[in-house]
């Protein structure tokens, strides 16, 4: 059976149509170099070289096998460059888990940042809540979470990577809109679209807990799981709410956000992967992922 060194002998020779030069260029003898291209020429069955004193020439059967060994020669070679990025993690896919507001700036930012240092890495996303996340994470469903809360999981590594404030969103024509800040306390008694206790429930926790403090009772009207379905609503006119500072990301019209003057509620995001996790493209991706959050502050 041939070898690829024997195919790597017959090219060169092909090439310089010289044994002697060929030998000095694959830093050996003529005479291992001229076996080489016996071996293999009885491997196949057929002379792909010509030789006489003065010269050596391609066969006919010579002159289609060198367009095929260049092939195969170059596939080999692309083969094992492949194999050695995908080895050092600068190739491959990762899976990744977001939450429907990640999903506005901070994923397409990142993203968008992967595409430029690590540009051979294909991603797979996948718009999850954050409790489904850790799930997926547990059974080796996706390789990196982008979860609100950290994981309470011993297997697991967390990294804050941002925190951003929530904020009262209104319709253009509420009395409300006039405010540059509003106050907890003017929200007492309004309409609200709230976030599901179910699907949205870390940011459900978040407002139920600052309405307990405040000793505020808005009026519920709608509970939905997506902030761009509750903005939605907010636009129609059917109440006020309370979301993350990425969903003027979405830019819907007649819309107007304010900050709280007398509370500093705020969102976070976690990137959670498991430590077990043997992809060889998660640590690169993990490193640039860190570095990008940190230039963001």
């Amino acid at each position: 059976m041939m070898e690829l060194h024997q195919l790597r002998c017959f090219v060169m020779v092909a090439e310089e149509l010289h044994f002697g030069r060929a030998a000095k260029r694959l830093f050996m003898t003529q005479p291992p170099l001229s076996r080489q291209i016996q071996m293999l020429e009885r491997s196949l069955g057929v002379t792909l070289l010509e030789r006489s004193n003065r010269n050596v020439q391609l066969t006919v059967a010579g002159q289609h096998f060198l367009r095929d060994a260049r092939h195969v020669l170059a596939y080999t070679e692309q083969a094992g460059t492949a194999a050695r990025r995908l080895a050092r993690g600068e190739a491959g896919q990762l899976l990744l888990g977001f939450t429907a507001v990640s999903g506005y700036q901070l994923i397409p930012g990142l993203l968008g940042h992967a595409a430029q240092r690590l540009p051979d890495v294909g991603f797979e996303l996948h718009e999850m809540v954050s409790g489904a996340q850790t799930e997926a994470l547990a059974a080796s469903m996706i390789d990196v979470g982008f979860v609100r809360r950290a994981a309470p999981h011993l297997g697991f590594d967390s990294q804050l990577i941002c925190s951003e404030p929530l904020l009262v969103v209104m319709p253009n024509a509420h009395p409300l809109a006039q405010q540059t800040t509003i106050a907890v306390a003017d929200l007492d008694q309004q309409p609200f679209v709230m976030y599901s206790p179910d699907e949205g429930r870390y940011f459900y926790d978040c407002i139920v807990g600052l309405f307990a403090m405040a000793g505020v009772s808005p009026r519920y009207l709608h509970y939905l799981g997506q902030t761009h379905s509750i903005l939605g609503l907010v636009r129609a006119g059917l109440g006020l709410a309370i979301v993350p500072a990425a969903a003027r990301e979405l830019y819907l019209g007649h819309l107007q956000f304010r900050p709280l003057e007398d509370a500093q509620p705020r969102a976070e995001v976690y990137m959670v992967s498991r430590r077990d996790n043997d992809n060889p493209a998660l640590p690169p991706f993990l490193r640039m992922a860190q570095e990008y959050f940190h230039a963001l502050g």
